[in-house]
């Protein structure tokens, strides 16, 4: 890793994403992004937005938090001096899987993460094209939440773009391993991330845990996916995670119901 403007960059990463086929291509079929950094600029915009709409509607103790926060079963909060019951996905706010993605309550966190996809969404970006980092992005941030959703305990809220972070250092590991890069570096500061994930009580260490894997899995599909037919494996394959992930769901789902 070298010091950059954003804080860190992988050289291999840099050097694969400046790859690209006279068409216009990333390294891994995607169309090459003219400015890979404004997804993750967009996704931070979002993040951001939802971090005020909670902050001036209470905080914590906001309607919209619990109403964005994966909830496994409903559960009852203090609203405005109330008690107040709310909806989980198993009693179906499915939403919730997708919105906790995006929802934050401490500037800390927020800031933290941010930090993280500013540096980590554009470099990914450059080699996989837009849809595939977004493909990974959500993918593993789902992945995250489907093993918060399975492990957690039932009334706990949990919020935080995390797992989708952890995702994306999934997918830079394996960009970096394809291309016979040294992995070294990177392995030491996602290790850190892991110590401090199960050090942490606080810290929702099945969103980390369920993200990383998915960026491992959906990357390896994107970077390994044959030549030949290339764009039909990618599909296939982010299709065949989805399928798996909403499986998971629904078993779930009745487990609690």
């Amino acid at each position: 890793m070298r010091t950059a403007s954003v804080g860190f960059q992988c050289p291999t990463c840099v050097d694969e994403g400046a790859k690209t086929t006279r068409s216009g291509r990333a390294p891994y079929g995607g169309k090459r992004s003219a400015n890979p950094a404004l997804t993750s600029q967009v996704l931070i915009a979002l993040n951001v937005a939802v971090f005020l709409l909670i902050q001036v509607t209470g905080g914590s103790s906001s309607v919209w938090f619990y109403r964005l926060a994966l909830l496994p079963w409903r559960g009852v909060a203090l609203v405005d001096g109330q008690p107040a019951v709310f909806e989980g996905v198993a009693n179906g706010a499915v939403w919730q899987l997708v919105t906790s993605m995006f929802t934050h309550v401490d500037l800390w966190h927020i800031g933290f993460n941010m930090v993280a996809l500013w540096v980590l969404g554009p470099q990914l970006e450059a080699v996989l094209g837009r849809t595939r980092f977004l493909a990974v992005y959500f993918l593993s941030g789902l992945a995250g939440s489907v093993l918060v959703y399975w492990l957690s305990g039932i009334s706990t809220p949990t919020i935080g773009a995390s797992g989708a972070l952890f995702g994306l250092m999934g997918a830079l590991l394996v960009v970096v391993y394809k291309v016979h890069g040294d992995v070294r570096q990177i392995l030491m500061w996602i290790g850190l991330n892991f110590v401090i994930t199960f050090l942490a009580p606080f810290i929702s260490w099945q969103g980390h845990l369920g993200g990383f894997i998915g960026g491992l899995l959906i990357a390896a599909a994107f970077v390994y996916a044959p030549k030949a037919n290339r764009l039909l494996w990618q599909l296939a394959a982010a299709i065949a995670l989805g399928v798996l992930l909403a499986l998971a769901i629904v078993a779930r789902t009745l487990v609690l119901v």
